[in-house]
């Protein structure tokens, strides 16, 4: 994250494009901050690295500019703007907004990505001083917290200690629908089949998020594939794209910028977000999002995530405010605090 200063640098180049270091430096003395050429020369070094502000020209002719996404990251009041019903919120209809992909490069911050790579070392480390037997035993632990929370934020009633006793055992708990007892069942499904081969999503095609979400849908009445009709989110005027041929471009753009990006936890970000975005299925679409986050994430041998300690209200927050501003802050924020959790807890 970005200190008070950088976070000033940044809204004063976005409301003064083409402005010079010089105008930054004056800018910062109004606001009180005592401030070297040096200081200034750094934090913009450090926004033009992480892929906020550019700088054209040279020396004293250098002007800086916010790059288009910059937006992406900026900091919100998620209490305030959820205060506001939807319709104020956003009064008129929302829609598929095709520019974001052009957005997703630079998710991470250079310190942030030196930061989960030290922390995914000491997951390897913990992993491999583990028994085969204890790695097993750790990825069920895993899929069973995975398997109730993930369940939770799509509205299933089972506890952790049900899921546990339902797919340990083979009992259905009580007063439980059908549904929700496939729908558990089913989660253990697609992280085993994700288990059996993480190498084969080191490189993703739309086929194979297909067959992540057949197996998470199996016999919860759901029609794989590509969508044919219209689907509406719940507490947002968000309208997804409509038009089967848009859908299948958007979801092969997204597996585009995925095989392009290079860092592991930026290729799970992106898909978890984009495909809540995209909405490619009948039903199921955040749920195919966390198993294929876990499954990029474990072919390039990082920890996945079993989200069991967010909070599904917070989490559906952060995906309604990316669906109707493209603003991920809350929900990467909530997506790093679950790998450093996963990390802490697991292994």
């Amino acid at each position: 994250m970005y200190n008070k200063r950088q976070e000033l640098i940044l809204d004063f180049i976005k409301d003064n494009p083409l402005c010079k270091r010089k105008d930054i430096e004056d800018f910062l003395s109004s606001m009180h901050f005592d401030v070297t050429k040096m200081t200034v020369t750094r934090d913009l070094k450090i926004l033009i690295n992480d892929g906020l502000v550019e700088k054209s020209g040279a020396a004293k002719a250098s002007v800086y500019q916010a790059l288009k996404h910059s937006h992406l990251f900026e900091k919100v009041d998620v209490d305030a703007y959820f205060k506001q019903n939807q319709d104020n919120r956003a009064p008129e209809n929302i829609y598929f907004n095709f520019d974001i992909f052009s957005a997703l490069k630079n998710l991470l911050t250079d310190q942030e990505k030196s930061e989960f790579s030290k922390l995914n070392k000491a997951f390897l480390t913990k992993k491999a001083k583990l028994s085969p037997l204890l790695l097993k035993k750790e990825y069920e632990r895993l899929t069973v917290e995975l398997a109730w929370k993930s369940s939770q934020i799509e509205g299933n009633t089972y506890t952790l200690l049900d899921t546990e006793r339902l797919l340990k055992e083979h009992v259905i708990a009580e007063n439980k629908t059908l549904n929700e007892t496939i729908m558990i069942l089913n989660h253990k499904k697609a992280l085993d089949f994700v288990l059996n081969a993480p190498e084969q999503y080191k490189k993703i095609n739309v086929a194979k998020i297909e067959d992540i979400h057949r197996l998470l849908v199996d016999d919860l009445n759901v029609s794989p594939g590509i969508r044919q009709g219209t689907v509406g989110i719940v507490g947002s005027n968000y309208k997804p794209l409509s038009n089967a041929h848009q859908i299948k471009e958007a979801l092969q753009k997204l597996v585009e910028v995925i095989n392009q990006t290079k860092n592991p936890l930026e290729r799970a970000l992106i898909a978890v977000l984009m495909i809540a975005y995209i909405q490619p299925f009948e039903d199921g679409n955040k749920r195919t999002s966390r198993i294929l986050g876990n499954a990029l994430l474990l072919a390039d041998n990082y920890c996945p995530l079993s989200y069991r300690s967010v909070d599904e209200v917070e989490y559906k927050k952060a995906v309604i405010l990316f669906y109707e501003q493209n603003n991920a802050s809350y929900f990467k924020e909530l997506f790093l605090e679950q790998y450093k959790q996963a990390v802490q807890k697991y292994f």
